[in-house]
């Protein structure tokens, strides 16, 4: 299996198409991953909500720690503070509740941002691909069986006819030539199909 052509020409453009998909692919990437850096900012105010709630809660605890120590009033201290310590921490989970939706829709958004673009480069560059290495492949093999030549001819018989005007045609055309089975029109057709892929004899 050949995955680029022989002929100079067809094979710098497969490479160069070839490097243009890879570095279309990397460019989507590293661009993806830029735009969930920037989406990931916004949970910073998130982070400094749970900061500061687990502050409160804490030093709101501390509090109410000290106030139990008030002697007859101390538990009567104690529980509004243990309430402000608990609200405290209902701002930690809000804060922690923000970041978590933030970095979920940072990940949905770049897979989107991945897989979409990606899949269309694929499907504008992979088929071509893969159908010239099925074609050079199936002409390959024609070429190496017996008889291959004659139908290599044809093919170029049938194909676009100016890639026939490369060669200068027999006496009566090309077809009449093939018909009649000269073998160096056969072989110069032959190579004419071989060469409009890309391929070599």
């Amino acid at each position: 299996m050949r995955f680029y052509a022989q002929t100079p020409a067809r094979r710098n453009r497969q490479v160069l198409v070839d490097l243009i998909a890879v570095a279309l692919i990397g460019a989507v990437v590293w661009a993806a991953f830029a735009v969930r850096e920037a989406i990931l900012l916004l949970a910073e105010p998130g982070r400094k909500v749970e900061s500061a709630g687990d502050s409160l809660a804490e030093e709101l605890g501390n509090a109410g720690d000290a106030a139990s120590d008030v002697p007859l009033i101390g538990d009567i201290l104690k529980k509004p503070l243990e309430a402000a310590a608990s609200a405290g921490s209902g701002f930690a989970d809000a804060g922690v509740s923000l970041q978590e939706t933030v970095s979920q829709v940072a990940n949905v958004i770049t897979t989107a941002l991945i897989l979409v673009p990606v899949l269309f480069i694929l499907l504008l560059w992979l088929p071509p691909r893969l159908l010239w290495i099925r074609r050079s492949s199936m002409l390959r093999r024609l070429a190496e069986t017996p008889g291959g030549a004659d139908l290599l001819a044809l093919r170029a018989l049938t194909g676009p006819p100016g890639a026939l005007d490369e060669l200068p045609a027999p006496p009566g055309g090309w077809a009449d030539a093939w018909r009649q089975g000269d073998r160096q029109a056969i072989h110069d057709l032959s190579m004419i199909a071989l060469n409009r892929i890309g391929l070599r004899p």
